[in-house]
């Protein structure tokens, strides 16, 4: 995926030391599972303490659980992260890495073209890039370096597809069978009924998040929802 900083530490650009009044923030997470196998405390964990000895405020903080894979239209968590940012004036958005940006190199030079013509930071931890530098301007490399890491970043996601297609028609040629057993996918009419809570509470216009603490749930679960039932 992207390398490490240290691999690239002359490109480096840090983001301005602590000012006598304190920069807002947010932090935005994300993991692959849909589930709960895994977390993004870790994240969370590291980008706060990266607040902490920057003399950044972070006001709030956004995770989410969905794939890598999926485009930033369907990440709804990360459009409601940079729509906050851009309305309430925040002053730096924080990733662990350019990969939470977006699936795709456009994606991830929209994102940081939306912060960039709203004034706004982004700093990425994985990587050490910010998008402004101490001075205050933009950095002219960014752009080239995003791309560039991000064309790495498909050739090695088509490579994982490729493997996975060819191992799947090994798996069908060799008399495997795709797909869940019969009777284990939910009906829609189940859902509707298993969900009624999440799906009113959508309806009444409440974000993801409040959802999820309001209903119990976990934020995939009401992204899930959402998208079905086309909320």
């Amino acid at each position: 995926m992207f390398p490490d900083a240290s691999l690239n530490s002359n490109l480096v650009i840090k983001l301005s030391p602590k000012d006598d009044k304190m920069k807002t923030a947010v932090i935005y997470t994300r993991v692959s599972s849909t589930g709960e196998r895994q977390s993004t405390a870790r994240q969370v964990a590291d980008l706060t303490d990266y607040a902490n000895r920057n003399g950044l405020e972070v006001v709030e903080v956004y995770e989410e659980h969905i794939s890598g894979a999926k485009r930033n239209e369907e990440r709804a968590v990360l459009t409601e992260c940079i729509d906050y940012a851009v309305t309430n004036g925040v002053e730096v958005v924080l990733f662990s890495e350019l990969s939470r940006c977006g699936r795709a190199v456009w994606e991830v030079l929209d994102t940081i073209r939306t912060l960039k013509d709203n004034g706004i930071n982004a700093y990425f931890q994985k990587e050490g890039l910010s998008l402004f530098g101490t001075d205050g301007k933009e950095n002219p490399y960014l752009a080239v370096m995003v791309s560039v890491l991000g064309v790495c970043a498909q050739l090695e996601r088509e490579n994982i597809t490729y493997r996975l297609n060819s191992g799947r028609a090994k798996y069908i040629a060799d008399g495997g069978k795709l797909g869940r057993k019969v009777g284990s996918v939910k009906s829609k009419e189940r859902k509707q009924e298993e969900y009624g809570k999440v799906i009113r509470s959508l309806r009444a216009g409440k974000s993801i998040r409040d959802t999820a603490a309001i209903c119990s749930v976990s934020i995939s679960t009401v992204q899930r929802v959402k998208k079905e039932f086309a909320i």
